[in-house]
């Protein structure tokens, strides 16, 4: 089977990174010997990183090799990841959600059946990207979505044509390798209590949430010994946010700051390490989660509440513009200090999600290769 993936690949970002790990990983266990083409930004790094094909996602060029692609593959998958939104400006032909649903109308074009996979849906306000999913998204042939608010959402702006099904996000069916990379590059002891820090930059609150996350880190090392290492998901902007955490810091001696260059399954392991993670990016959650390290979230959307409450750790969570550092304080400390009863609640609700992202593949191979036989 010939299948195309595409997504956020190629630029940098470890959510979306470990999401085209986990789809091409997925993909290769389950079916047999898979034919697979990534659109990304950096091609060749992808093609070394994942052993398979893959031609540049931009419009700039390989265009003839995208279209190329598309007319030998049997599938189109569209995602996993949140694709489909325009909380970045979307013009006539720029911005995310153009992109991807242009993806899909050339794959129709092209003959080619095409799965939205894992995805999660919106925000979509704008006009034009209300009009852009009405047209092109009734164009896919099968929908999984990653939690019930996006399907709600996506048959909000009249997509409902296609079947939609909920199930998690792909990367809850990760495959890690073991290493400790990671880890071993901050040269510890070996008996420290780490608190893995995964902050991103955010347009109204950042400056606000800094402040109160330096504090409570500050507390954190005065209190229980911890010793804080920033994981930076998404280079350099994750970087450079942390070092802003740092300069409002009494003890940034006290904390680590991991290097740039780690792929998903390092940033995983090392996260596996950790006796808590405070984190506003998805995918440190979920790398948490997975674990079943306690974690805490500020949530900046509604894609991190929604998984929060999914993992049952909404209750010890916020929302990025409405908490107090007393209350993300008292909740990072009663995650750190009831670390059996917080695991033990996690693990089912974990167990659940891992299945349920494994559903994505099932219910690829139930339309689109079942069924051809």
């Amino acid at each position: 089977m010939k299948i195309v993936l595409s997504g956020f690949y190629g630029l940098g970002n470890t959510g979306d990174e470990a999401i085209l790990k986990a789809i091409v990983d997925n993909l290769r266990a389950e079916l047999d010997n898979p034919d697979i083409t990534v659109f990304s930004l950096s091609p060749e790094q992808t093609a070394k990183e994942h052993g398979v094909k893959s031609v540049y996602r931009g419009w700039r060029h390989e265009n003839k090799e995208k279209v190329k692609a598309l007319r030998e593959a049997d599938l189109l998958i569209s995602g996993g990841g949140g694709l489909l939104q325009d909380t970045y400006p979307t013009k006539f032909l720029f911005g995310p959600l153009p992109y991807y649903l242009l993806i899909v109308f050339l794959a129709k074009l092209c003959g080619t059946k095409v799965m939205f996979f894992s995805q999660g849906i919106g925000p979509v306000t704008s006009k034009w990207g209300k009009f852009l999913m009405r047209t092109f998204a009734n164009m896919a042939d099968f929908v999984t979505v990653r939690d019930q608010y996006s399907k709600d959402y996506l048959h909000s702006l009249g997509v409902k044509r296609p079947k939609t099904v909920v199930t998690a996000d792909i990367v809850f069916a990760f495959k890690s390798d073991e290493d400790h990379v990671a880890y071993a590059s901050l040269g510890l002891k070996g008996d420290e209590r780490l608190v893995a820090v995964a902050p991103r930059p955010w347009f109204d609150h950042e400056d606000e949430y800094i402040e109160k996350l330096a504090w409570v880190l500050d507390e954190l090392i005065e209190q229980r010994g911890v010793l804080p290492v920033f994981v930076p998901m998404e280079p350099p902007y994750d970087t450079n946010v942390s070092k802003k955490v740092m300069a409002k810091m009494k003890h940034a001696d006290k904390t680590k700051l991991l290097g740039e260059a780690f792929t998903p399954n390092e940033f995983y392991n090392f996260i596996a390490r950790t006796d808590l993670t405070i984190a506003l990016r998805l995918h440190a959650l979920i790398f948490a989660a997975l674990s079943n390290v306690p974690h805490v979230g500020l949530s900046y959307d509604r894609k991190v509440e929604s998984f929060l409450k999914r993992s049952g750790m909404w209750k010890h969570s916020f929302p990025l513009g409405d908490f107090t550092k007393e209350a993300l304080l008292e909740d990072a400390l009663y995650a750190l200090d009831h670390q059996d009863e917080v695991k033990a609640m996690i693990e089912p609700n974990v167990d659940v999600l891992r299945k349920e992202a494994m559903r994505n593949v099932e219910l690829l191979k139930e339309n689109f290769v079942d069924k051809k036989r």
